[in-house]
Order: structure tokens, then sequence, then C-alpha cells
């Protein structure tokens, strides 16, 4: 479930999906715009299958675990200045 396996793409997996939250999270956001920017995302630039509500938050859930997003008064942001020069596969594109 957080990293890919045979039986779980690596598209849908949470490790991938965290990593493109982080792309998308330049700004102070709230979940619903990073949300809407998500999909947007994963359908205009990479053109893979959008995934659910659910491994959404799921994703959120293991970048605050980590503390790489923190939620304040209604909005995410990045936690760490670190995370701004976080390095990628290829295949996660910039938005």
């Amino acid at each position: 479930m957080i990293l890919p396996t045979k039986h779980l793409n690596e598209e849908r997996s949470i490790l991938r999906i965290g990593a493109e939250l982080l792309l998308l999270l330049r700004s102070e956001t709230t979940v619903s715009r990073l949300w809407a920017d998500f999909q947007a995302y994963r359908r205009d630039v990479l053109e893979i299958k959008p995934v659910t509500y659910d491994w959404f938050i799921l994703a959120l859930d293991l970048l605050f675990i980590l503390g790489a997003i923190a939620f304040s008064e209604g909005k995410i942001t990045r936690n760490r200045r670190d995370t701004q020069n976080l390095q990628f596969p290829e295949y996660v594109q910039r938005a």
C-alpha cells in the first residue's frame, strides 16, 4: 500500500502520491484546493488514472507523520525548508 508491489501499481502507491503532492505544494493551501490541483495534475500532466480521495488523504497522513507537511488554521504547508529541493525520479514530472 505504501510502496508498490506486484499487486499494486506504482502509480497508486502512497509514497508516489505523496511525492506528487509535495511537488504541488509550493505555498500554503487548503485541502480542497490541493485535491483539485492533484486531480488536474494526474489527469492533464501525467495522464494517468486518478486515485480516490481516500488514497489522497492517506498520502497526506503519511507526509504529516514523516514531518514533511504541517496543518494549521485550515491550511497545509511544507514543514521543512529541505523539502523544497527534493529530487524526484524522471517519471514524476514537475507541475
